[in-house]
Order: C-alpha cells, then structure tokens, then sequence
C-alpha cells in the first residue's frame, strides 16, 4: 500500500499526539536524577510546531507538501539536542518525498536514511546508543525490507520494531545508561512517535491528544537587554572603564576589594598591559578616582541604569506581547545571549549582550526563538552565547535560517562560560580575533552546580534518594549530599586547580539572601584569603548555585 498526503497528515498528528501523551515518561528517563530532564518536552513542543499547519491543510493534499510543511515547521520549532535531531530525521522525510503525490515503502525507507545521514553531520561526535542510533538501526531495517516488499504499512512495521531493539540495547552502548538503569530518552521519543504514525498507516485510528488541545507552545521572551532587568536595581551607575597599566602598577585585587566597598556586580580582569573594570555603584567618580591610581584610564562608560529601566519598561512590556522586529544591521559587532533569571540578564547586559532570549534548562528556546533574536540585534556580526549544552544545536540551526548577517555561534556549555566569553571580548580586535579568544577564554573556567534529585537512584556507585542535593562538575554528578552549603563547599574545591584565584557563586531563585550570604561567608573562611570569592544574585530557576572558579 502507499501513503496519500492526507493518511501522511494525519499519522504525523498521530505521532505528535503520542509524544505529547508520553512526554513525562520521556523526560523521566534522564541518566541523573535532576529537575531539568526535558528531551520528551523538547521533542513534544519540536513535532506539535507543525500542528497548526498540518491541521489546516485539506485532504487532498500531497503527501510531499505534508513532508515539506512538516519538516518546515519543526526546524523552526526545533528544541533541545532531541529536538534538532528530530527535525532533521523529518528533513529527511521532506527530501525523500519532494514532489511526490503518494509515497511508497522504499520512499519511506529512502526518506528515513535521508534524515538520519543529515543528523549524524550535524553533530560534532555522534555518539552511539543515543536517538542517533536508534534512528540509523531503524533506517537500516527499513532500507532491508524495502528489497522483499514496497508496503509502506510493512516499512513502518520494521521501523517500530527495530527501534524498539535498537533501543532496549543502548545500555549496552552507554555506560552512563547502563549505570542509571534506562534506555536512551531521545530513542525513546522516536520509537513513540513512530508508533503513533504507525498506528495510522495501518489503518487504525490515530492516537488523541489526551486532554484536548490545552497544550500551547509557549515561547521564551525575546527583549532588547537593556530593558530586560526586572529586579531593583540598587546602585544607579553602571560603571565601565579600561585601565592602561603603569610601570609601578599595584596589584589589581586592590582595585577590586576597594570597588566591592562602593558596590556590586564587581568585575576585574587584568593582564600584562590592562586592567578591564566594571561595577555598579552610586559613585562613579571615586570608581574612576581609584582606577587613576593604577594607571592611565581609556574607553569610558557611565550609564544611569534607573533611568534606562524606566524608558525601557513600556519596550519590554511590548516585547513579552510580540516577537521581536528584525532590524537592519547599523553597528559591526552585536551579541545574543540565552539566559534564564532577572540577576543573569543583568550581567550580560551589563557585559554589552543586545539580545535577551529568556531560557535555559527544561525551557529551551526554540531554532526559531534564537533567530528572530538574532535578527532583532542590529549589528553585522553577532556572536550567539547558548550557554547550556542542549542549546548549542538549535543555536546552529539559527545561524543557518538567518541569511542577512553573519552569525557566529559561540560553544558555551554553561552561563560561567558565557560570562568568560563576553569578558574576553575586545572591541579593538577584529571579529575572527575575538572569535578564538572568547572560544579560548571557555576552556579556562571550571562550573559547578548544585541541584535535588527528583527521584530514587543508584547512579555510579552512588545510592540517590528524592530530595538529595546533587552537585555538578561541568555537567557531570560529582557528590551526594544532604545540605546545601556544604554541597557548594565541596564542589567549589573539587573545582579549584593551582592556578585558580577567583570564583563566582551565583545564587538562584530558591535561595534567600541571608542563606547565600551565609554560604558566602563560609566559602571565605573555608579557603582562605588567597582565593576572591564573588557572590551574585543570579536568580535562575532549578539550580541553587551556579559556581565558576578561574
């Protein structure tokens, strides 16, 4: 039998249906134990992007137009790793099927390697027993049964089935898998999807949307950054000036002790030749007093914050309620950054980000969310910061959608590399220059995190019950504890290196002021006075503490 557009229509319906109803079974697959497991979110939110679109087309619709708007739609959509990889196994299917009326088993099995061949190259190192997998296995039974039978009912059969033996064998490909006692999130995802389409190729009913249509995709707020901070806003001025060093030039941790006495959000970084200074005060003139002491000061800047807050608020208001407007590029160098909490966006903006997307993890922002972000920084360059590792894709996929100006996706994995990487930045340098330093500058910070377990677990030896705090080291569990301090204790010292000397402890939404501050004062009194400690009001969700050590 073949496929009609129409059938082709209502089996991907099906199959997003299924996902959306399995979504949570999905997301609890994730190796650790921590609250931001989202890959059957993310392939979810991906798939029903085409919805609207697939729902208002008729039925005699051809079943390569369906392909097309479907695949269309998901690239746009795409969200998290999962979610670009998924929306590229359906680019496949848009190629496999262009220009087609009706589409056979060996278009099907044709299609389907199309896709999978398209998602191996857009990851750097493919790593086996991971949806990749799963999708190649499938793809390669399809491609088999093709020779003995052109039944697109029979194809998808094989496809459901080989998922499924693909996926009950990736433990045996991934320790991490075999440790945590789940098969791959991702290949789950497909293999229920397939399902769902499956179920309508044969001739069945397709599965229903359980709950009606109250699930929305919601899209993460996209402002201009200067407008972005909702917190108040304590000292006025931002203040922002280089220092050229003299030949007798002190210390720069000076200069920084004595900013922290006049404000906050203290930044100092120096080399051989400068010292580069930031920090909010309500007198901006002893900042620039003090910094003459240490040498000769260029490139100047002093903005009154409370008042930029108050011009831009309507801005904002207005940006939460559309999508941004792209503009035309009137400056060389503009930046985009992806970030989730009023205390972060602050620091990048402060740092010089045009671009807020509000996200991170379990809200990734879609392909579609960075570009139109990208898009609305008026600059001819503009550096994307991800920071967070299941962004990076979705990142890259913006660069390909956006065609007017030249994007450059930066590799952050974390917001403390991200905020590295707009340190390093050197406006005197060109864009290639700045390109290799800022990537350089994410290798030379270590982050850790510190989270709760979500559920019971056994994971690397370590026995995790629901409700234990979790610390991270640059993404992998590092410690079981039952207090939160002394987990930021302890993974702030597995964190520190010899040359280590400065660290920043960003605090999140769930922490109050007082518990950070006591945090704070333990961290100084455990490690000593040769290590700065800085402390942030970060404000992110999930996350209790964010820390980077330098």
């Amino acid at each position: 039998m073949k496929i009609s557009g129409k059938m082709l229509r209502d089996a991907i319906i099906s199959g997003a249906n299924n996902i959306t109803n399995n979504k949570n079974m999905v997301d609890e697959l994730n190796v650790f134990p921590v609250p931001d497991g989202d890959t059957g979110t993310n392939m979810s939110m991906t798939i029903r992007n085409a919805l609207p679109e697939l729902k208002a087309m008729k039925d005699g619709v051809t079943a390569g137009a369906v392909a097309e708007k479907t695949a269309s739609a998901m690239l746009r959509g795409a969200r998290g790793n999962s979610g670009v990889i998924l929306s590229l196994l359906f680019r496949g299917l848009a190629k496999g099927l262009s220009g087609k009326t009706e589409a056979d088993g060996a278009d099907v099995a044709k299609a389907l390697g199309l896709g999978v061949e398209a998602a191996y190259k857009s990851v750097m190192k493919p790593t086996e027993g991971t949806i990749l997998t799963v999708a190649r296995e499938s793809a390669e039974a399809a491609s088999k049964k093709a020779t003995e039978t052109n039944d697109a009912a029979e194809i998808f059969k094989v496809i459901t089935e080989a998922a499924k033996t693909s996926l009950d064998n990736t433990p045996n490909l991934l320790d991490t898998l075999a440790k945590a006692g789940v098969v791959d999130a991702g290949g789950m995802g497909f293999l229920v999807i397939m399902e769902g389409i499956r179920q309508v190729v044969e001739g069945k009913a397709g599965v229903e949307a359980e709950g009606g249509e109250s699930e929305t995709v919601k899209h993460p707020v996209i402002t201009n950054a200067a407008g972005s901070v909702e917190a108040d806003i304590e000292f006025t001025y931002c203040t922002e000036f280089l220092v050229q060093k003299k030949a007798d030039c002190k210390d720069a941790k000076l200069l920084r002790a004595y900013l922290e006495t006049i404000g906050d959000c203290v930044v100092v970084v120096d080399d051989d030749d400068i010292i580069k200074v930031h920090v909010h005060t309500e007198h901006p003139g002893k900042a620039l007093e003090e910094g003459i002491l240490f040498g000769s000061l260029i490139n100047l800047k002093i903005e009154n914050m409370k008042e930029q807050h108050k011009t831009q608020e309507k801005k904002v208001e207005m940006a939460k309620k559309q999508k941004a407007q792209p503009v035309k590029p009137e400056k060389e160098v503009g930046f985009v950054s992806v970030v989730n909490g009023a205390g972060l966006e602050a620091i990048f903006t402060d740092l010089g980000v045009d671009g807020i997307v509000r996200g991170g993890q379990t809200s990734n922002p879609s392909t579609e969310d960075i570009a139109e972000a990208i898009l609305a920084t008026p600059a001819e360059n503009v550096f994307v910061l991800p920071n967070n590792k299941n962004i990076i894709m979705a990142a890259e996929q913006a660069k390909k959608i956006v065609t007017d100006r030249n994007v450059i996706v930066l590799q952050s994995r974390t917001i403390p590399q991200g905020i590295s990487a707009m340190i390093a930045y050197d406006a005197e340098s060109s864009v290639a220059e700045n390109s290799v330093n800022m990537t350089a500058a994410l290798d030379n910070v270590g982050t850790g995190s510190v989270t709760f377990a979500v559920r019971d677990s056994d994971f690397d030896g370590k026995k995790i019950k629901q409700g234990d705090i979790l610390a991270m080291e640059n993404g992998k569990l590092a410690l079981v504890e039952r207090d939160v301090t002394k987990a930021l204790l302890k993974i702030t010292k597995r964190l520190i290196k010899s040359d280590s000397s400065y660290i920043t402890v960003i605090y999140g939404a769930d922490v109050t002021d007082d518990s950070a501050e006591e945090a704070y004062q333990v961290l100084k009194s455990k490690l000593g006075d040769d290590m700065e400690v800085v402390l942030v009001n970060g404000g992110q969700p999930i996350y209790y503490y964010i820390v980077s050590v330098e």
